[in-house]
């Protein structure tokens, strides 16, 4: 699943009329370069979720045959936040996964090197796996640490939460599909010794102003 619903304020006036999604990054669309990335790991169907300009999303991106995908969409009529759109999409992404217990999720507003490839296909007992990442300047305080694999919550956390994770399905299955943010849910889980984790020392960034998106393009490579 990429989470694809957010209005993106700190990134306005781009995003007054153009979802962040599809902002240019390296010459394509940002949500683009997880598609061509999920496909080279082994994905084959995705589930997108979508609010703000939403129908610019599924205009641009149709069904995901270009992409040698499935793409299937989850409409919000206004965001529903992380946690919200997973929960909303649950029955899109049970029909996809049939008998499997694990599903990925992508925030589609950041960039990165990080192989798809590289996320466990079990969880063996845990709830979610977290790729973490160095603190960035906007977060220094960070989210978590990792202790034997472990995600753990401390009061000098080294480490960032991507925005890439695994999750068990039965995670969302009982809880409100309102607006609800998926912090609160993480913190609780790695309180619990639910969470496991894995460090990306590559590129990674959050695109979450103009600047930030301008030092991408003209990054080399």
């Amino acid at each position: 699943m990429i989470l694809a619903a957010g209005r993106g304020e700190r990134m306005r006036p781009l995003t007054d009329t153009t979802p962040k999604p599809l902002l240019t990054v390296k010459g394509k669309a940002l949500i683009e370069l997880h598609l061509e990335k999920l496909a080279l790991a082994g994905f084959q169907h995705v589930v997108i979720n979508h609010a703000w300009l939403g129908e610019q999303i599924v205009a641009f991106l149709g069904n995901g045959e270009r992409y040698n995908l499935q793409i299937h969409y989850s409409a919000e009529t206004s965001a529903l936040e992380t946690a919200g759109g997973i929960i909303n999409a649950l029955p899109l992404l049970k029909s996809c996964l049939q008998q499997q217990r694990y599903f990925t999720v992508i925030n589609a507003d950041i960039y990165s090197d990080f192989e798809f490839s590289c996320l466990p296909n079990e969880l063996d007992g845990s709830k979610g796996h977290l790729v973490l990442v160095n603190n960035p300047p906007h977060n220094l305080k960070g989210d978590f640490n990792v202790i034997d694999h472990k995600v753990v919550r401390q009061p000098q956390n080294q480490f960032t939460f991507s925005g890439i994770a695994v999750y068990d399905v039965g995670l969302f299955a009982n809880l409100d599909g309102r607006k609800s943010p998926l912090a609160p849910l993480l913190f609780d889980l790695a309180e619990k010794g639910q969470l496991t984790g894995q460090h990306h020392t590559g590129i990674w960034f959050d695109i979450g102003t103009p600047q930030r998106l301008e030092q991408i393009n003209k990054m080399e490579g």
